[in-house]
């Protein structure tokens, strides 16, 4: 019998968008549907663009599982809220970054990430971390003077949406960073290492626990998840999620307001093992 006709050994997911609704909640139904993988002895990994300080939330929601955050640039210990490994992006390469998508784009902004920080240009407006600085600096480039998780890049004035800011990003930093987005509406890139990506840390990590492509499942629903659905040989798609998501995976799970991974998973637990 295939693996692909089999109960998964690993299920990664994707958070917001996916199994984390608008108003930041999990449902009882998706919560179940993953505990009841997690009894079976499957594997569960939350793969996200969330940095460690955004992750208490789900450590107190999903009391079990493990994390790759920051679009896989890190493997962290959600419960014991420790980082356990990192692929960080090294200085000359936020500098060169910086360089390239200023020439590209004038309007846009920058802030750096790390574990528990995130320092930002005055001229880059936060959403998420307000007030975790409250000051920030002219020029990001001030301030870079050690490896980052991520970089963010921002058009405050949102002359130009994600999706066209990723195309031109995409070209400028070939060989530089790893560029994505998580939300086509907010105007805002994130960039990693060379090379660094949900798919790329998802493979490492299950390659160490001896489970393959075909052993592991994968839902997401915007560009940061294309390269973990194109990875996993069955992976979901997000009905709502952004509409190149189809693309990269091999099928389409109903929108995650209406539990689409939950209802997946369900199906999954009822394979042989």
């Amino acid at each position: 019998m295939s693996a692909l006709t089999r109960r998964p050994k690993l299920i990664a997911t994707d958070l917001d968008g996916t199994i984390v609704a608008h108003y930041g909640m999990i449902s009882e139904r998706t919560k179940a549907a993953l505990n009841a993988a997690h009894q079976l002895g499957i594997e569960i990994f939350y793969a996200t663009g969330r940095p460690p300080r955004w992750m208490p939330e789900i450590a107190k929601a999903l009391t079990f599982g493990h994390s790759i955050c920051a679009n896989g640039a890190l493997l962290y210990d959600i419960h014991n809220e420790r980082v356990l490994e990192e692929w960080a992006m090294p200085v000359q390469n936020q500098i060169e970054t910086v360089n390239r998508l200023r020439r590209k784009i004038p309007e846009i902004s920058f802030a750096v990430e790390w574990h528990d920080y995130f320092l930002r240009e005055k001229k880059y407006l936060p959403r998420w971390d307000v007030g975790q600085d409250n000051v920030g600096v002219d020029d990001i480039r001030e301030i870079i003077d050690s490896p980052a998780i991520k970089i963010m890049a921002r058009c405050s004035d949102q002359a130009l949406t994600s999706d066209q800011m990723l195309r031109i990003a995409k070209i400028e930093l070939e060989g530089i960073a790893t560029v994505t987005h998580s939300n086509p509406h907010d105007s805002l890139l994130e960039i990693n290492a060379h090379g660094i990506s949900k798919g790329e840390t998802l493979a490492r990590i299950a390659a160490r626990y001896g489970i393959s492509a075909d052993e592991t499942v994968a839902f997401g629903d915007n560009p940061n998840d294309f390269t973990m659905l194109a990875w996993a040989s069955r992976s979901w798609a997000m009905a709502d999620g952004h509409p190149d998501a189809i693309n990269h995976a091999k099928f389409v799970a109903e929108p995650h307001e209406e539990d689409g991974v939950a209802k997946e998973i369900e199906k999954l637990l009822e394979l042989p093992e």
